[in-house]
């Protein structure tokens, strides 16, 4: 005889018979992370490192001996048709600096009227530079806020005045949860439309809820002792309401199919437990280790974000296989109830279905069906070849944000390369050097690529010195890449043993060092995912076939998406429909956390299905039958999950 399995057959039936002692001490395990997250937690933050990187040396070096100048900054960009020396613009344009001067965590105002450089050759645009005490990342939301209506408040029909820089995008950035609120309203249709009832609409949501919660408690907790960024919660959000409901989704439907037989509620919580149950264990642990992957990017930041996404996830699964047998010894009586007219649908579909008549028609032309899918999906995956990674900018914001009108503004009035100035920075470690770095304006100005270069200014004990560079071209441009390589390169042979390191930085060079990482390590990510995974896999199957064929499927289907995400995005083909603004380079760090959310996500329905397909053969020995009546069964489950998952992202 079989010996049962503990964590997939004789706990769900302790949890079904004692569905409320298991529901209670549940309620006491989040009351008890509610308590200590409540008083333990920390707080979320943006610092943005890049080790070993020479605008990562030099952020540094200004913060320890130029502080003045490692605060972020923004601008505020004045146009008037009269001219920017007309009297009554000089009188607005000085009350306007007077106010934000005024303005919390403002470190220093520049006038236009005082610093070089600062008014358009037509004179009719002008720029206020706005130093602030700290980076973006610590500054007040209300400070941006306050910055942006001030600019609206001073603009009349004679005087355009905008507000940008990093600051501002701190004010146009959406609420958090807003996403999320939008992505469970979405579930709820698209699950009441897969199964037409409201109790099995509202199992997988409630559920998905409760793992969700649990695991922001979680990660709550560890923010005591690390640091994660800002946008953490929304991350790991997303990817737990997604697989929260998508594993809820998967037990309850098996649980539903199992009591359409005439299983007893507790026999049927078992069976559901035993076969959807395990495939979501085992489904979480491919999406764990595809997050936790991101730590190959050897940013720590991105290596945390995934964390508590994993986090997120793991107690998903949690409440999936633990709880959920708990949770329907209550709901399971009534899981049909609250049908939806003309939605009601089946727990399972036999060979009438959609699922079973594809895979009978794939069986009969597999040669044709193979090499149409695998001609489209090598079409798709053409334009990664093409990828060219780099941060977005306001000028690939929609025209309604202030920030992309002031973006606009400056690359009228002062060229597209004030968009993105380059910092040069500094450390002098002989004092004999001063004078040397002292030209350093004279020399950047003779190098190809450079529109125009600000004067050396040095830190009190001349230990440190910064010049700021201006690219002919825009941020984004590959042009502006090849210049900071260039500078580095050919400052590194001006300064050669002259006592003075010259290192290349601001929030350009930056983005290239960034780029430039995350493409060097992205071979390391993805060997230990995909190597972790088809080790799991074989644990799971014991086959090596399968695991095979799942990772290249997946790998494929990941380079399709990726060449997708390129055309729209980079080269701007239906980006009108997709509401992008502005074509523009991928972000460093997407095709790496795509990988992790897709590759995971690929491999949960791959195990879904898969593990579908070997129960009914073991049922049957019928090979080609059990592929169909496996497809037959997952269809709805699997497509309603996916179409959770794209509401959700």
């Amino acid at each position: 005889m079989k010996k049962e399995s503990f964590l997939f057959e004789r706990w769900p039936r302790f949890a079904y018979r004692h569905a409320l002692l298991v529901l209670l001490g549940t309620v006491v395990v989040l009351a008890v992370l509610a308590v200590l997250w409540g008083s333990l937690r920390g707080e979320f933050g943006d610092s943005f490192t890049v080790p070993g990187s020479e605008s990562q040396e030099l952020f540094d070096l200004l913060e320890e001996r130029f502080p003045a100048t490692a605060g972020d900054s923004g601008f505020v960009v004045v146009r008037s048709p009269d001219g920017i020396e007309d009297a009554a613009t000089r009188g607005r344009v000085g009350e306007l600096i007077g106010e934000i001067e005024k303005l919390p965590q403002v470190y220093a105002v520049s006038s236009p009227y005082e610093s070089a450089g600062a008014i358009s050759d037509d004179g009719t645009i002008a720029r206020i530079d706005v130093r602030y005490v700290a980076q973006t990342n610590s500054i007040e939301a209300s400070s941006a806020e306050a910055l942006v209506a001030l600019a609206e408040e001073a603009s009349s029909e004679e005087l355009q005045i905008e507000a940008g820089g990093p600051i501002v995008q701190v004010a146009e950035r959406e609420p958090p949860g807003s996403t999320e609120i939008i992505g469970l309203i979405a579930a709820v249709f698209i699950l009441l439309i897969a199964f037409g009832s409201v109790v099995a609409m509202a199992l997988p949501i409630l559920t998905a809820l409760l793992g969700l919660s649990s695991g922001f408690f979680i990660v709550g907790l560890v923010t005591s002792v690390v640091s994660m960024p800002s946008w953490t919660t929304q991350f790991a959000a997303m990817i737990g309401i997604g697989v929260g409901i998508d594993y809820a989704l998967l037990i309850s439907t098996r649980f539903r199919e199992a009591k359409s037989q005439d299983l007893s509620g507790e026999d049927a919580a078992v069976v559901a437990a035993a076969t959807a149950g395990r495939s979501v264990f085992f489904a979480g642990g491919t999406v764990v280790i595809a997050l936790l992957g991101l730590w190959a990017s050897g940013i720590s930041s991105i290596g945390w974000v995934g964390s508590a996404a994993a986090m997120v996830v793991a107690t998903t699964v949690a409440i999936a296989v633990l709880v959920m047998p708990a949770i329907l010894r209550y709901a399971g009586p009534v899981i049909n109830s609250l049908q939806i007219p003309f939605l009601a649908a089946p727990a399972a579909e036999a060979e009438t279905g959609i699922g079973y008549r594809l895979g009978r028609f794939v069986q009969r032309h597999p040669v044709v069906c193979l090499a149409g899918a695998g001609a489209i999906l090598l079409v798709l995956t053409v334009p990664v070849l093409d990828l060219r990674l780099g941060f977005s900018d306001p000028g690939n914001n929609p025209e309604s944000f202030t920030s992309r009108r002031a973006y606009d503004l400056i690359s009228d009035g002062f060229g597209p390369g004030m968009n993105g100035p380059v910092v040069v920075g500094f450390r002098i470690d002989d004092p004999g050097a001063t004078e040397h770095v002292g030209q350093a304006s004279v020399f950047l100005a003779t190098i190809d690529g450079v529109a125009g270069v600000g004067p050396v200014v040095f830190n009190g004990d001349e230990s440190a010195a910064v010049v700021t560079v201006i690219p002919e071209s825009a941020p984004q441009d590959a042009a502006t890449g090849d210049l900071v390589h260039g500078l580095r390169s050919d400052l590194r042979d001006e300064y050669a043993d002259s006592g003075a390191k010259p290192l290349v930085g601001g929030s350009t060079a930056m983005s290239i060092d960034v780029g430039e990482q995350l493409s060097g390590r992205l071979p390391y990510f993805l060997a230990a995912v995909i190597g972790l995974s088809f080790l799991l896999l074989i644990v799971v199957f014991r086959s090596i076939l399968v695991p095979l064929k799942a990772a290249l499927m997946n790998l494929i289907a990941v380079g399709a998406s990726f060449g997708v995400l390129v055309a729209i995005f980079q080269w701007g083909w239906l980006g009108g429909l997709f509401g992008v603004a502005r074509e523009g380079p991928i972000e460093p760090f997407l095709p790496m956390m795509l990988f992790a959310v897709l590759f995971g996500l690929s491999m949960d329905y791959e195990v879904f299905l898969v593990s579908r397909i070997r129960e009914e053969y073991e049922a049957s020995g019928d090979n080609a039958e059990s592929v169909a009546r496996g497809l037959a069964v997952t269809t709805r489950v699997i497509s309603a999950a996916a179409a959770i998952m794209v509401a959700v992202f």
